[in-house]
């Protein structure tokens, strides 16, 4: 039996009501560790504890949590390539993919320290005589922040670095298959100095540590990213009880390929886009959306670039696509290669299982061909190593057929037209727009989201983090 890693409640390492295996997907034999798993009697306890410490560390100075946060960023950084390991290790993307999520984690924990350091309110003239306005931004209070499997540790970072620089508290639960990165993030945090029950961490199911934080009142606000069907219940929660939601869900993401583009680098940022980290973002773009004009050489193209991708060991040096992380999501994306071809989409790459040394869940990228927009493929999100390619006949038909899905979070276009490009940009309905690069990949200290089911409320990332971390106070003074 391996090691234990606890909760952390209320500034101690505790014991869960039971524990789960955390299992390699580039190897099933290799269990990454035991994760205990807290209960609904123990996620009250982190609620309690951080409605606590709330107020205290609310009115800490700026000082106090930028060196709490720049030691949290110095040490991620200084680990990068050991929770690199770590990380790919138990959620199957590469080991440089890995390395460069725990960078970025880094880099967003030093963003907001920064940050912690230039909170600015504003004083105005009151329109009567003799009085004084002033707006501030004051601490939401109790956050409770629920994140995905897909990247264990950049975004946890991205959510609770601004929690805690603006004065939140935080009970932080991690996606159950994926505690792994999150508690080494939590053992990094507990180390920062910051005062007892500012930062729990509760492990575990989301039909138990979920549910409590979205039915405790003493949890002020819900920060989620996961599925739609999660999303709503999430804001039906918050709702009834009037607490502030932020919601990150799904995405079916659009890249237009013009006549006129260049060929490689519409080819490597459609790899990209869709096939690195296996498929598993939510800004991967599994729609390809290509003019007559370049199609069948775009097609080509792809289908050999694929050709030369290494699929295996996501810990081991040369390996380009990892393996799924784990056998329902590998059923889930095997499920929609079967329903593009009864569709009547065309399979021209891909799609099947593969074998390696070690037992995990490898999947050849699958590439269609001969596909609509109104096909499930092209509608649902799969969330795994599939694209599907869709003929048009020009720009205009490409943006409409882009435009045409109830998801919006990224999209993308590649052309050498500056008038297309320009376009683009100001038409496509999506939160983040991208020219000539993958749709996945963004900077840490920009605004991230999107429109329509895809996002709601304020954006994550950069300044603009602090319209749902804080809320706005007006004070007026007679002197």
């Amino acid at each position: 039996m391996s090691e234990l890693h606890k909760n952390f409640i209320g500034g101690e390492w505790v014991t869960g009501a039971k524990a789960t295996r955390n299992v390699n997907p580039s190897n099933t034999n290799d269990v990454v560790g035991e994760y205990a798993q807290a209960d609904t009697a123990q996620t009250l306890a982190a609620i309690a504890a951080a409605k606590a410490a709330a107020p205290g560390w609310s009115r800490s100075t700026p000082q106090e949590r930028h060196d709490a946060l720049k030691k949290i960023s110095d040490e991620i950084l200084s680990r990068r390539e050991e929770l690199g390991e770590l990380l790919a290790r138990e959620e199957g993307k590469t080991r440089p993919e890995g390395i460069g999520e725990v960078a970025r984690a880094g880099q967003i924990f030093d963003f907001f320290a920064g940050e912690a350091l230039r909170l600015t309110g504003e004083k105005v003239a009151s329109v009567r005589p003799g009085i004084d306005v002033e707006m501030t931004r004051e601490a939401v209070g109790v956050v409770g922040i629920i994140a995905p499997w897909n990247f264990p540790i950049a975004i946890p970072a991205w959510k609770i670095a601004p929690a805690l620089c603006y004065g939140n508290a935080v009970v932080f639960k991690p996606a159950d298959l994926v505690p792994g990165s999150a508690h080494a993030l939590s053992e990094i945090i507990a180390r920062s100095g910051l005062p007892a029950g500012v930062f729990n961490l509760t492990m575990g199911r989301g039909s138990v540590v979920g549910e409590a934080l979205l039915n405790s009142r003493d949890v002020d606000a819900i920060t989620f990213t996961g599925s739609v069907s999660t999303g709503r219940k999430v804001a039906g929660a918050c709702v009834a009880r009037m607490a502030k939601f932020q919601l990150e869900m799904g995405g079916k993401n659009p890249l237009v390929v013009l006549d006129d583009a260049d060929l490689k680098t519409s080819v490597e940022a459609a790899v990209n886009g869709a096939f690195f980290s296996t498929g598993q973002r939510c800004t991967a773009s599994s729609r390809l959306i290509v003019t007559e004009g370049i199609h069948n050489r775009f097609v080509d193209a792809m289908a050999e670039r694929m050709k030369g991708l290494v699929i295996g060991d996501a810990c081991k040096a040369g390996t380009h696509i990892g393996p799924v992380v784990d056998q329902n999501q590998l059923d889930q994306d095997l499920s929609y290669i079967k329903i593009g071809r009864d569709e009547g989409a065309k399979l021209v790459e891909g799609g099947e299982l593969v074998n390696r040394e070690t037992p995990g869940f490898y999947l050849s990228p699958a590439l269609f061909t001969e596909a609509s927009n109104s096909m499930r493929i092209s509608r649902e999100e799969i969330f795994g190593p599939v694209a599907s390619v869709i003929r048009v006949k020009n720009y205009d038909e490409a943006l409409a057929v882009a435009n045409d899905t109830e998801f919006g979070l990224a999209s993308g276009i590649c052309t050498t037209s500056l008038k297309y490009a320009s376009h683009f940009k100001r038409n496509s309905e999506s939160g983040m727009v991208m020219v000539n690069l993958p749709t996945a990949g963004v900077d840490y200290h920009v605004p991230f989201g999107g429109r329509k089911a895809s996002s709601y409320g304020p954006r994550e990332q950069g300044r603009y983090a602090a319209e749902f971390y804080t809320t706005v106070k007006t004070a007026y003074t007679l002197p």
